[in-house]
């Protein structure tokens, strides 16, 4: 099927083969976690899939917009976009000096991700595959309750212009996984999924309540403040939404 998909994106021009190249994928083995808001009964179900080395690049990126002109800076639909979608790029297809071509894109929109991935015969991660891949230090395959680790992450958080760094310039974790951590947000394919309490995924009073005490409430893991932080920020944001430090990485599924 896959072989199907790629083929299909090279007719179309979706997928070109420096980008097959460039585009380095792990194998992620299936397991079980227990997300930050669940409980030791409430443990996810991973199924083994398929994730990017590294997030999406600028010349990535540029090789995406090139092909496929509906989703240049000039082109792209304020209902897919709003008006920061890459606006620290020169033109439609030139990214400028001031950024470096293997720097991570960041000020793409949900939709524009979206599309990306599936022009590679890709999707985006689901946010318990990315909270599952990111729960990995250097040698811990679950690093979820080591506070030198969790700290590091903060921290990681806390520099703003981490985004301008080449991909690869962070740890390569447990799984063989580079920048989870240290380098941008990413988005994910249900970023907006968050339940804090309640039942229901239309509890808006909750979710809008996330930057506050309340976020703590059937939090598994009350140290892991940078876990806190990713929730936030994903319930604070729309899909067409494009900010400076968020980019995106591909993942695929394994039958």
């Amino acid at each position: 099927m896959f072989v199907v998909v790629v083929l299909l994106g090279l007719m179309f021009g979706c997928i070109t083969a420096s980008s097959q190249i460039v585009s380095q994928m792990k194998s992620i083995k299936g397991g079980t976690f227990v997300p930050l808001y669940g409980s030791d009964s409430s443990v996810v179900k991973i199924k083994t899939f398929e994730l990017d080395v590294y997030p999406v690049t600028n010349s990535q990126y540029l090789e995406f917009v090139k092909k496929n002109s509906k989703w240049r800076k000039s082109k792209v639909l304020r209902l897919f976009a709003n008006e920061k979608y890459l606006a620290a790029w020169d033109s439609d297809i030139s990214i400028g000096s001031a950024l470096s071509m293997q720097a991570p894109v960041t000020m793409v929109s949900w939709y524009a991700a979206k599309e990306y991935c599936a022009c590679q015969g890709k999707r985006l991660p689901e946010m318990d595959e990315w909270e599952y891949v990111a729960m990995a230090s250097e040698k811990k395959r679950n690093a979820q309750h080591d506070s030198s680790f969790n700290k590091r992450i903060v921290e990681g958080y806390e520099v703003p212009t981490t985004y301008l760094k080449n991909v690869g310039s962070t740890f390569k974790n447990y799984w063989g996984i580079y920048d989870m951590h240290g380098l941008i947000w990413e988005w994910t394919s249900d970023f907006n999924s968050v339940l804090i309490s309640g039942e229901s995924r239309q509890d808006v009073d909750t979710e809008r309540n996330l930057f506050c005490g309340s976020a703590s409430i059937n939090a598994t893991n009350l140290m892991d403040y940078a876990a806190f932080m990713r929730y936030a920020f994903r319930g604070s944001i729309k899909a067409n939404y494009c900010i400076r430090n968020l980019g995106f990485r591909c993942a695929r599924s394994v039958k």
